[in-house]
């Protein structure tokens, strides 16, 4: 079996790991589109062995021939135009990050050696840090995609402070704990939402750096210990998730309703900027006043800095 000292047998196996993830992806993507919604004639007493398209339906529509789309469906992704992906996309009536994931699911299957990647350190530059902390009355944090908490501002810290306190890994990582802590039901009051965008981001995140082993040790870690992680994995569902609403349950503060955003970290597009705003005069703004009187004078609370959050280079990327 293929490992680490046999560096052609581990790319034969994330390539075909990759082809694997095609064959899956689209065959989800098929399930979920019937005939009625692709626009296709279905004739009365006609029995059909799948719940949406077939093969040669989805090539119908896309415009190619059905041996093409078979082979392409089986990983076979060697010369595919931006045409003929665009003609399934619009097939399977993907959404933007669904469209993005294929794409780079094709280019993985495509590619025939790794990408030389010079060794990476996951750092928050000090200017970036700066901005966290003059940002007083707002919970803000970098994470990377895999959902590495790489820094924070107080108030950052006070309010994700049951994730501190329950995951001993350092940077702590959120999808580690919305499937590993028992306490993470309560803290996300829309767990199941929350469960179910954590894993959309970590498949499109799997797409992207098809050679990350800290994610691959991540996912594999998920599958082992959480039934729940492993039910949504195999779903193959992506999200973009930049904006939206986040309901907690904080044990000192009670419950808040927290619209957030996103926004790429310039100089590294791995990192993003989270924040976590209240409306004017709401109960969840004064929960945020008190979560901060309460932050300041508790010492307990872990204090970060950039420097705490580098992460050793994998020995196994080759420098340029």
């Amino acid at each position: 079996m293929a490992g680490r000292n046999d560096p052609q047998g581990s790319n034969r196996d994330i390539r075909d790991d990759v082809r694997a993830q095609i064959r899956e992806f689209l065959g989800t993507r098929r399930s979920r589109v019937t005939p009625e919604q692709a626009g296709l004639p279905v004739y009365g007493g006609e029995r059909r062995r799948v719940t949406g398209l077939r093969r040669e339906e989805v090539a119908l529509l896309a415009g190619i021939s059905s041996e093409y789309y078979t082979r392409l469906e089986r990983g076979n992704a060697t010369g595919v135009s931006e045409s003929i992906i665009e003609g399934i996309a619009q097939a399977l009536q993907l959404d933007e990050a669904e469209r993005i994931h294929l794409l780079d699911l094709l280019r993985g299957a495509g590619t025939t050696r790794p990408p030389r990647r010079r060794p990476v350190q996951q750092r928050v530059r000090p200017t970036v840090q700066r901005v966290l902390d003059s940002m007083a009355g707002t919970p803000a944090f970098v994470l990377n995609g895999r959902g590495d908490i790489l820094a924070t501002n107080p108030l950052g810290r006070a309010l994700f402070s049951p994730v501190y306190a329950t995951d001993p890994a350092r940077p702590p990582n959120n999808a580690r704990f919305v499937f590993l802590s028992p306490h993470a039901t309560e803290f996300f009051r829309d767990w199941d939402q929350v469960a179910n965008d954590c894993v959309a981001m970590l498949r499109a995140e799997a797409g992207r750096d098809l050679y990350d082993r800290r994610l691959t040790d991540l996912i594999g870690e998920l599958s082992t210990r959480s039934e729940e992680f492993r039910h949504r994995w195999a779903a193959h569902n992506v999200r973009m998730h930049a904006t939206g609403v986040k309901l907690l349950h904080h044990p000192v503060v009670g419950d808040l309703d927290l619209p957030f955003e996103t926004f790429p970290v310039g100089g590294d597009p791995s990192q993003v900027l989270l924040t976590y705003t209240a409306e004017p005069a709401s109960p969840t703004q004064d929960a945020l006043n008190l979560l901060a009187s309460w932050a300041a004078t508790n010492d307990h609370i872990e204090r970060s800095t950039p420097a705490d959050h580098s992460e050793p280079a994998d020995s196994t990327e080759t420098p340029d």
